[in-house]
């Protein structure tokens, strides 16, 4: 029995693991993505990364050229991304007829572009002639480093950053206040790389142990850090605000639809004035509907806008998403998807525009350069693109604290969700998650945004067409919830806002610039601590 569990011995498995080569290794790195899929949300499964990060660290041990050092960890990344953000292949399914040619793009595609950034991190790591402990916490920070660039380059898609594998360990996450989400990547990716040190022969076990459990307790230690601010943490909530958000639950393949869309419009207002969950409740002051509820022009359709005031409580005020039409001088009409704010008797008070437009879902890129007849220039609904915004705002609206609205994906992009100038009290989220069905995206959505919400020090409110609908205290405490796939609506209170910016809020990234200092310090010390010797 001894002889047959030897394999497993982290010496064993690291010389094993160096000497796989061709589709073996190439299987072996996808495997090791897949795991690092399931440490993020909804599964969370953290202790994974504790084995996956290590197998690709040993795997690299037995590459002899860039080539193969840069194709292990795109096969990494490839199938870390294609079981991360299967989901968004679930969008075309919405019109598959039209847009069947585009599903390998999006299965596959998409997985293949992000991969090219882990597949740069794992050339660069075996580029550098680092040993043991130094080998580590340079692929943390260089990894890092990536998933920063990912977040930027063309527009940038931050997802799957390897910090919100903590976001249902509410302490630690506590520690995003401090670093951002990147600079608890920066950590995660260390700690969970430092198994790799048992399985190199020339780093003394004692060392190797040692490090291990100095990665463990820094985790315990910001646990506790974070427990100690949860446990002097309040639950006060804004008082005469009482918010109703409505979930009208409705199918992406029937949004749109000219047969319905009055009674999707008249299925927001039916829930918007259904009576109070618990006779002692109080009464909602604002009504908050989804991205896109509204499928009419507000400004050029007043009877719509007058249909909509029916939903604002008395006195009050609806929030929704809706789109925004205006005609130019020169005779052009320009769109936005935007938040408009609705008295109770039709005015319209406020809008915001969304900034952060999604390629080929709200504009296609190149447009102008491509011929109208070829299928990709469908992609982007309708001939007109729609119009960014200007960017974060902070919104006063009557009988509210000031807001900063966010459409959608706008909430994912770290640093980027608030006016540094105007400091809100509350982030609103809208969002229809419909085009992603019953998967693990809109979870993930969910769980971005409560980071935002523990980054900014600022409760977040999320309503969502189909889910995941729900309010976030500034500790990114979930104060109220309803789930995906339902329908009907919350009613809860606001939480109140930090007195004063996080950290984060005050420095952004330039918390991780320190951390960066720290490792490469620490790089200096080890640079020849053990291990493999990579040319």
């Amino acid at each position: 029995m001894r002889e047959s569990m030897a394999w497993l011995h982290p010496r064993r498995l690291a010389e094993a693991l160096a000497a796989a080569t061709g589709w073996r290794r190439r299987g072996l790195a996808a495997l090791f993505g897949a795991l690092a899929t399931l440490a993020m949300p909804p599964a969370y499964g953290v202790p994974l990364l504790l084995v996956a990060v290590p197998g690709l660290l040993w795997l690299l041990d037995g590459v002899t050229s860039r080539r193969a050092a840069f194709a292990l960890g795109w096969w990494f990344g490839f199938s870390h991304f294609v079981f991360g953000l299967y989901w968004i292949s679930f969008a075309l399914l919405v019109d598959i007829d039209r847009f069947w040619w585009l599903m390998p793009v999006a299965v596959a595609g998409l997985p293949a572009g992000l991969a090219l950034f882990v597949g740069l991190a794992t050339l660069t790591l075996w580029s550098l002639p680092l040993r043991g402990v130094a080998r580590v916490v340079a692929f943390a920070m260089i990894w890092t480093v990536m998933e920063w660039l990912r977040g930027h380059i063309l527009t940038g898609f931050p997802w799957l950053l390897a910090g919100y594998a903590w976001v249902a360990v509410t302490p630690v996450l506590q520690t995003v206040a401090v670093t951002g989400v990147y600079g608890l990547s920066l950590l995660t990716m260390l700690v969970a790389g430092l198994p790799a040190l048992l399985g190199w022969p020339a780093v003394p076990r004692r060392l190797a142990q040692g490090a291990l459990a100095g990665g463990v307790l820094l985790f315990v230690g910001l646990a506790v850090a974070g427990g100690g601010r949860l446990a002097g943490a309040g639950h006060a909530t804004v008082p005469d605000v009482r918010l109703r958000l409505v979930q009208a639950n409705i199918e992406q393949t029937v949004k749109w639809a000219p047969a319905v869309r009055e009674a999707n419009f008249n299925r927001h207002l039916v829930l918007s004035v259904a009576p109070l969950q618990h006779s002692g409740d109080a009464r909602p002051t604002v009504v908050i509907w989804p991205e896109t509820a509204i499928p009419f022009f507000l400004a050029q359709d007043p009877q719509h806008a007058q249909a909509a005031a029916a939903a604002a409580p008395p006195g009050g005020l609806l929030l929704t998403g809706a789109p925004r039409a205006a005609r130019q001088a020169d005779g052009s009409v320009r769109f936005w998807n935007s938040l408009l704010a609705v008295s109770d008797r039709g005015g319209l008070l406020a809008n915001y525009d969304k900034f952060h437009l999604v390629p080929f879902g709200e504009y296609m890129p190149g447009r102008s350069l491509i011929p109208s007849w070829l299928p990709i220039a469908t992609i982007a609904a309708g001939s007109t693109d729609f119009t960014a915004g200007p960017g974060p705002q902070t919104l006063s609206l009557p009988g509210l604290p000031p807001v900063s609205p966010l459409i959608c994906y706008e909430v994912i992009f770290p640093g980027a969700v608030v006016d540094a100038g105007n400091r809100p009290h509350w982030l609103l989220n809208l969002t229809n998650d419909g085009w992603y069905g019953l998967s693990a995206g809109p979870h993930q959505h969910f769980a971005i945004a409560q980071t935002r919400a523990v980054e900014e020090g600022i409760p977040l409110v999320r309503v969502a067409n189909t889910g995941i609908s729900g309010v976030v205290d500034a500790y990114g405490r979930i104060t109220a919830w309803l789930g995906l796939g339902r329908t009907g609506f919350l009613d809860a209170d606001l939480p109140v806002a930090l007195p004063e910016p996080t950290l984060y809020g005050r420095f952004g990234d330039g918390i991780l610039g320190l951390l960066f200092l720290s490792c490469a310090l620490i790089v200096m010390l080890t640079r020849k601590s053990g291990g493999p010797m990579v040319r």
